[in-house]
């Protein structure tokens, strides 16, 4: 059968990797890349030797029927692996889907405030909240690129790094239009309001992903402002890069000196352009489809947090969770909404197989 033989290759491929890996003769960067390759195969051995057992085992109970002494043995064998085999193969199947190619990046992510004033401002600081305790509990680690907080601590926008290996994995079904339904603390009457916060999650992308032409931006050069420090103030360290193709225009002013504050807005710029060309990419190769987690489209309503009734409801796969305080804190009920979000995802992936 060929999907037998695609997992004697997958099974001789990662001995020859381990091979490699142990022979002492490869060092450096291409330790790294088999190390990679190694650590995604080694997740399906076991999913292989499963399949190959279960397979093996009716094949050996279909042998035991021609036996009489055997026969009632080998029906009960028969009746337990066949239940089992489908559960298997799907299970195999799902690990053999083709990996989204930026799923181990870090991300870059965007929240910006919506409809609703203040409320919107104080909603997006929760969130960004929410997904700085979440990188934390991963052990990944945050920093923030630029910010333009409010003065009730909330942020009209904010832009941040989450630096660790499966950030976007993870992450990337986070894009999208978040609303918060809640009584406001500026309230008087306690009537429910609600507002809106956009996140938009991009994975990080190296020199190598993308190259950007000196003759396609400008940089700009001007006095930083607003919350940061009395340096802001005193340099002409904030940069604003505007890149003439796309139209796109990154700033950054957060760090002390214009150096770090043109490779910061280098870097987003750099993610920005790499997710459009994925997103052109992903059209092109889906034609009219779009999923139905992971379209990509940063101004779909994705998700609902109600605070009277403390329900956290995510509209593409309809589930509702009432763990408002966990997720919002970025607890285990945030990532119960992220696995389901991969779940639904792969099993979409698989039907558009079929």
């Amino acid at each position: 059968m060929i999907i037998e033989e695609k997992l004697r290759d997958i099974q001789a491929k990662a001995a020859e990797i381990s091979e490699q890996m142990n022979s002492g003769t490869v060092s450096g960067d291409e330790l790294t890349k088999l190390a990679r390759e190694y650590s995604r195969l080694s997740e399906l051995l076991p999913l292989i030797d499963r399949y190959f057992q279960t397979v093996q085992g009716i094949a050996d109970a279909n042998e035991m029927l021609a036996d009489a002494e055997l026969r009632d043995v080998a029906n009960a064998q028969l009746v337990e692996l066949k239940a089992q085999l489908p559960d298997v193969e799907r299970e195999l199947q799902i690990a053999l889907l083709p990996r989204d190619a930026a799923d181990d990046n870090s991300v870059i992510m965007e929240i910006r405030a919506g409809v609703g004033g203040e409320e919107s401002a104080l909603f997006a600081g929760d969130l960004y909240n929410q997904y700085k305790s979440y990188a934390l509990r991963k052990g990944w680690k945050i920093e923030v690129i630029e910010e333009n907080p409010t003065s009730l601590h909330g942020y009209k926008e904010i832009v941040f790094k989450i630096d660790g290996v499966g950030a976007y994995a993870r992450m990337k079904f986070e894009s999208g239009i978040h609303r918060v339904q809640r009584v406001p603390e500026t309230e008087a009457s306690g009537r429910i309001h609600t507002s809106a916060a956009s996140v938009a999650v991009m994975p990080e992308a190296k020199e190598i992903d993308v190259v950007i032409e000196d003759k396609d931006i400008r940089i700009d050069v001007f006095r930083a402002s607003g919350a940061g420090g009395q340096h802001v103030n005193k340099t002409d360290s904030a940069i604003r890069i505007t890149h003439f193709p796309s139209g796109i225009v990154v700033t950054c002013q957060n760090e002390r000196s214009q150096f770090q504050n043109k490779a910061s807005a280098m870097a987003v710029l750099r993610s920005k352009l790499y997710e459009k060309q994925r997103l052109e990419q992903q059209n092109e190769s889906n034609g009219a489809r779009r999923t139905m987690v992971g379209s990509g489209d940063r101004s779909e309503k994705i998700r609902t947090y109600n605070f009277p009734e403390q329900r956290v409801t995510d509209h593409r796969i309809k589930l509702t969770l009432y763990k408002l305080d966990d997720i919002l804190a970025g607890g285990e009920g945030l990532d119960e909404m992220i696995d389901a979000l991969i779940a639904a995802d792969q099993l979409e992936r698989l039907s558009n197989m079929d």
